[in-house]
Order: structure tokens, then sequence, then C-alpha cells
């Protein structure tokens, strides 16, 4: 059974580190016993020896023969791990010299702006980094299909724990909650301090603090999204913002819970939330899932609802909700 590595990830191969392991089973060994307690030649171990010596692991005894004796684990690893340091120190020096070539030139290279993510798994995951990543503001334009499995309360519940989480934009087109639990996501989101919003959605997209912007490649509700575009800065993705803020502007503002309303007047919880789906364009059938009641509820509601408001028709309700701040309680 091959032996566990412990020093992988400290600039140690595998056959330093099986002989590192075997002085300090053996003890003070030479040339001839290590070679023979790893397996490998006496000459071998001698080609190797000036490599030990520098990271630290082993320190030759004095006299003759040639004895070695391996450093105590807890001082070699201090070592290895302050040199490891020292290598990622002066490797983030170079990154930022390196950075200032690239600023001397006139802007970057169609390669660097555009990056293509192939894979369901591998967009779902670059989705998650965008989002975890971002500090100040995530902008999104909400429609499906799902990168993301909006179901997985882990991922849900880390999201609402994190600290000093970025402020979300939302706007949610109104087939986006024709998906199946949508609307409790969505309710959970805002409880969490999501700003969220209803309107036309053109595209999904998702910007992180107006650096880094991810939207799919082909854009079909009936497809999953197998394939994403990752843009960089440039005036693509200052387009991308711009596009985004022109459509919240012309956004309805979305609340799933009551306010304070007059009861004789305005409709009550959960026809407030009604209120917000007939506002998305949504039709009775899709309410009814959301909300887990029947076609017939929903219609008798929506009645009830138009005259309450004195709506003409179901969507004329809806615009008066919106028009009347009900939305936004």
């Amino acid at each position: 059974m091959a032996q566990r590595r412990l020093l992988d990830g400290l600039g140690v191969t595998a056959a330093e580190e099986a002989a590192y392991r075997a002085l300090l089973r053996h003890g003070p060994a030479t040339l001839s016993e290590l070679a023979a307690e790893t397996g490998s030649s006496a000459g071998g171990i001698r080609r190797m020896l000036p490599r030990l010596e520098d990271l630290g692991l082993i320190s030759r005894v004095a006299g003759r023969p040639l004895r070695l004796i391996a450093t105590p684990p807890n001082i070699a690893v201090d070592i290895l791990v302050a040199r490891r340091q020292e290598e990622i120190t002066h490797s983030r020096a170079a990154a930022a010299l390196l950075a200032t070539e690239v600023n001397e030139r006139s802007g970057p290279h169609p390669e660097e702006v555009l990056e293509v993510v192939s894979g369901r798994d591998a967009v779902a995951r670059r989705y998650l980094q965008l989002e975890r990543n971002a500090t100040r503001e995530m902008l999104v334009l909400v429609h499906p299909p799902y990168a993301v499995d909006i179901s997985d309360d882990r991922e849900n519940r880390r999201r609402a724990a994190r600290q000093g989480a970025p402020i979300i934009r939302g706007i949610y087109s109104p087939q986006a909650f024709e998906h199946p639990g949508m609307l409790a996501h969505t309710r959970r989101a805002i409880a969490d301090g999501e700003q969220a919003r209803l309107g036309h959605v053109p595209v999904k997209l998702a910007v992180a603090d107006a650096d880094t912007a991810v939207l799919p490649l082909v854009s079909d509700a009936d497809q999953a999204v197998e394939s994403a575009l990752v843009v960089h800065p440039s005036a693509l993705l200052d387009a991308l913002v711009g596009l985004f803020e022109t459509l919240w502007r012309a956004a309805v503002p979305l609340r799933l819970t009551a306010g304070d309303l007059e009861p004789e007047t305005w409709p009550q919880a959960p026809d407030t939330e009604v209120l917000a789906l007939l506002a998305a364009g949504m039709k009775d059938d899709a309410i009814a899932r959301q909300l887990g009641l029947s076609p017939r509820t929903v219609q008798r509601r929506v009645q009830v609802l138009c005259e309450r408001l004195g709506a003409r028709t179901r969507f004329h309700a809806g615009y008066l909700a919106a028009r009347h701040d009900l939305l936004d309680q």
C-alpha cells in the first residue's frame, strides 16, 4: 500500500519525503543503510543529499563514514512553511510588477476580456465563485433555466450567514416564478436583504462589483445552461451594467410580505403574494403552483382582488397594485 504523502504541499517530492521519513524511523544512518531502508541506491541518495539539506530535512553527523540524521518534524515543517511563505511573498511582488507591464499596453487583448466556460457543473462553479468573491454589489437578471440549484438549503444558509455580504439587486422575469420553489427562494432572499424587482429580463446576467459578469452563451428557457461567457473589465462590461440599470429603473419593486394595509380597503396576505405574481404577468395555474393552491381558489381570489381594486382585468389589478405601491409596502 502506497505511503500517504504529507509534505507534498510544501514543495517536497515523493522520493525526498520517503528518504526523510525513512531516516526518522531508522535514526542516524549511512548512505547505504538509508538506501536499503528506502529501496533505492546509495548513489541516488547521494545525488538527493544537497536538496534534502537545502530543504532543511537532514543534517550530517560529524565523523566517518558519512552518517545522516533527520531534522525533528516540528522544526523541519516550520522551515518548509517559512520557505513557502517567502516564495509566495516573492510571487505576489512579481505579480504586481507583471501587472504594470500589462497596464503599459493600450488596453486589454480580446482573449483577456472574454472567457468561455463549458459544462453545466463548470458554469455553476463559476457563478458561485463570482457570488462568493463579490464584496460590494451583485446585480442579477433572473430568468430560467438556472445554473445553480435554488433548492440547495446548505448553499442558501451559507449565503445568508456570510459576513460582509454585498448588496444584491435582482430583477425577476415573469417566467422566473414558474419554476417550482422559486417563490420561496425569493421570499428568503428578500428577508435576507435582497432588493428585488419584477420586470423585463432579456437575458440572464450576474455582475459582481461592476468588475466581472457572467451570462449564458445560449439564451433558451427550455435548455439547461451548458456554457457561459465571463466578461472582464471592458466596454462590453460597462454596457451590461448600463443595461441592468436601465431595466432596474423600469422594473416594479417586489415585496412578498404583507405591510400595514387598511383591512377594509386593500388586500391582506396571502393575497399580496397573488398581487405580486399577477404583476409579474403569471397565469393562474402558475400562481397556484407557487402558492400551493388550487387554480379555482386562485381564480376566486383574483376576482375578489379585482373588485376591491376596481380593476377591469387581472392584468389591470397587477398594474393598480404596482401603481399604489402595494407591492412595495
